[in-house]
């Protein structure tokens, strides 16, 4: 006989794994300022972030794919085992290449964590309930996030940056723990063909993709190698028994818009997220506790919309709010290119934080329910990795791409040495630097941000655009399965 998941204790395990997540983006977020400043090498910077995104990217419809064909828990748990693995390797990084190269290992822990928890959430509750879970997935999620760079301030001032990622062990463990005694679930008997070649093309083709938008003089053939492999991706797809990224399923008009919508608004948050740290340290002379109060209230603004959308969702259509939170979304990005200026006081970016975190509360919940109601079971976990794997990819892409952009913006003054950068945002504040040199490199990392900020911008009003072309929402798919 089969045993029935503990609902209770289950949610508890999945909000213990959301929360180890949450917390991590805004504790690195806020300690990476300082980690430059230990271990050197601000050139590799914007890649601590990217190498996260990057593995995250791949593997997110590789690990819903998998829990269509094989179950959720098999694959949440080994996501958990991974990020726990890479916290631990990080860590003990001693150079900056170490520390990207772990924060891949994190990354890949952490594309089965998200996307395969949000499906559980469909799997376990009915539309009305699985709407107020989602804002209650959202509450955790800011609570842990606005936690994170307050913690994460005291941890690096206290002890030492490398706390900031052993911080997430009893949180993994917990949520393990849990997972394995209450939820139990009847994975697929049938017999399955993983589509090995489709995954092995798509992630070359990201990796390469990824790789090409940091510009330089190899950007031209990499790129043509990423259009090779994504097009390959595309033929394999189209012939492959049962495919990774099921192509009628993407050429839906919800999830096609929606995926579309997630990749552009997603670059706008993952950039917001690593360069205003940046800014208020680098720029406004701040600590690494005022950094993370930068961020906190995107963490704050975000649950109390997400529980807001999930509660009146059912009521006034996703499509809806899908667009109003996009619309507040371009409309915070484009205040912070507004405001981000030398001297400006600590307000001004907190409140467009904030109101940034309203809007994509309002948007993200809104683009999850839609496309998780518009499938039926067996496509519900590669329909919603789907939905993540857009928006990581564009977060990562706009890592990629801004990033290269602030290097060139450094690299344009050359009487700002790099190295010089590096000490600037070190536990001793850039002190036993030169005056002069110090106003350089504080300009020089200002005019980058400057331009990094309006492309944010860019990408957060591009997002609105696409949420016009969402279609009328439609009835929903999918009961909850009667023995999880």
């Amino acid at each position: 006989m089969t045993r029935r998941t503990h609902r209770p204790l289950t949610v508890v395990g999945l909000l213990l794994a959301i929360a180890m997540a949450a917390l991590e983006a805004t504790v690195v977020s806020t300690a990476m300022p300082t980690v430059v400043g230990d271990l050197g090498g601000i050139e590799h910077y914007a890649w601590v972030f990217t190498a996260y995104l990057v593995m995250s990217t791949v593997t997110v419809p590789i690990y819903g794919k998998l829990a269509d064909l094989h179950g959720r828990k098999p694959v949440l748990l080994f996501g958990i085992a991974a990020f726990l693995i890479g916290s631990v390797a990080c860590g003990f990084a001693t150079s900056m290449p170490a520390l990207v190269a772990f924060r891949g290992v994190q990354g890949l822990g952490a594309g089965g964590i998200q996307p395969i928890t949000m499906t559980l959430v469909g799997d376990l509750f009915a539309l009305e309930e699985r709407a107020f879970m989602q804002g209650v997935i959202g509450s955790v999620w800011g609570v842990s996030g606005l936690l994170g760079p307050l913690v994460g301030g005291l941890i690096v001032r206290a002890f030492s940056w490398r706390w900031v990622f052993l911080l997430n062990l009893p949180f993994g463990i917990a949520a393990g723990a849990l997972l394995i005694a209450c939820l139990h679930e009847r994975a697929p008997r049938a017999a399955h063909r993983f589509d090995v070649p489709g995954a092995m093309l798509l992630g070359g083709g990201v990796i390469a993709l990824l790789f090409g938008v940091r510009g330089g003089p190899q950007a031209l053939p990499v790129m043509g190698l990423a259009a090779a492999l994504i097009a390959g991706f595309v033929w394999v797809e189209k012939r492959a028994p049962e495919p990774l990224l099921p192509l009628e399923l993407l050429g839906r008009r919800l999830i096609a818009v929606s995926s579309a919508t997630g990749a552009l608004v997603g670059g706008a948050m993952f950039c917001t997220l690593t360069f205003l740290p940046l800014f208020v340290q680098g720029v406004l002379g701040g600590s690494p506790t005022e950094a993370g109060a930068a961020i906190a209230p995107m963490v704050v603004g975000w649950p109390l919309a997400s529980t807001i959308s999930g509660k009146i969702a059912p009521r006034f259509g996703f499509r809806m709010l899908a667009r109003v939170g996009l619309a507040v979304t371009a409309a915070s990005t484009v205040a912070l290119a507004l405001v981000a200026r030398p001297g400006v006081g600590a307000w001004g970016p907190r409140i467009v934080t904030a109101s940034f975190g309203v809007g994509m509360g309002l948007a993200n919940t809104a683009l999850i329910l839609a496309v998780q109601t518009s499938v039926d079971w067996g496509q519900r976990g590669v329909a919603t990795a789907s939905t993540m794997f857009f928006r990581t990819i564009g977060g990562a892409l706009g890592l990629g791409a801004l990033g290269a952009l602030l290097a060139a913006a450094l690299e344009a003054g050359g009487d700002v040495p790099v190295g010089a950068a590096s000490r600037l945002l070190g536990g001793e504040r850039g002190v036993a630097l030169d005056p002069a040199l110090a106003a350089r490199v504080s300009g020089a990392l200002s005019t980058g941000l400057h331009a990094v900020f309006w492309a944010i911008a860019g990408l957060a009003i591009a997002a609105f655009l696409a949420s016009l072309l969402l279609p009328p929402d439609a009835a929903p798919r999918g009961a909850v399965p009667a023995d999880i």
